[in-house]
């Protein structure tokens, strides 16, 4: 894939680049300000953009601000935001925008190179990935009045484990059930939700995610 990487820290943004050049994909820009990822994306339309949340000047919300705007104005390129820690109100800006091609990911997760490698691929092939951290966090500070209520134990584990963008198949494996079992618990998941007419599998996630992290 063709990736743009936006972060501020030197250090970790040329480590991203050698560890994407070293499995195959190709690092067409790496900069360090919002700026500089618009104008590289306008003019290298990168299959994903690995964008840093808090950038020069300021350092608060110059990438998400920029990664929204990729969203809004480029809805063919993938946005996977990388943060320090869990920014709740970034993650539902993030995702409100649209839904397909995104991902949020803490930057501790880049040291667990195989799950930020499929995370990249996901989120450029127009999925969804989003840090099981972010999603528990979601998950704990709903505003609703207790919509989770009403969910099994089992009903939980795959909601969370949806939320984070993983397919029927891979839920099926990290629970030990069967697909089939994992697609009753996604049904009961969003009738139970009121998500029941969302349609698509990364339109599934999202949904979810802006239910209860509104």
């Amino acid at each position: 894939m063709r990736v743009i990487v936006a972060e501020d820290s030197a250090l970790l943004r040329e480590g991203l680049v050698r560890l994407l050049e070293d499995e195959g994909h190709r690092v067409i820009a790496s900069v360090g300000d919002a700026d500089s990822l618009l104008a590289a994306v306008a003019e290298e339309a990168p299959d994903v953009a690995v964008v840093d949340v808090r950038m020069p000047p300021t350092h608060t919300d110059e990438g998400l601000r920029a990664a929204v705007r990729i969203r809004r104005e480029r809805p063919g390129v993938g946005v996977l935001v990388l943060s320090q820690y869990v920014e709740k109100r970034y993650a539902t800006r993030l995702f409100s925008e649209n839904t397909t091609g995104v991902g949020y990911l803490l930057k501790d997760r880049v040291v667990e190179v195989d799950e930020f490698l499929e995370a990249l691929v996901r989120v450029g092939g127009g999925g969804a990935a989003f840090d099981p951290e972010v999603v528990r966090q979601l998950l704990a500070g709903s505003s609703r009045q207790d919509p989770q209520g009403r969910l099994t134990g089992r009903e939980r584990d795959v909601m969370d484990l949806m939320a984070q963008g993983h397919t029927n198949p891979a839920i099926a494996a990290r629970l030990f059930v069967s697909q089939s079992a994992v697609e009753k618990h996604a049904n009961a998941i969003f009738d139970k939700l009121d998500l029941g007419d969302t349609a698509g599998y990364s339109r599934r996630v999202l949904a979810v995610l802006r239910y209860i992290g509104a």
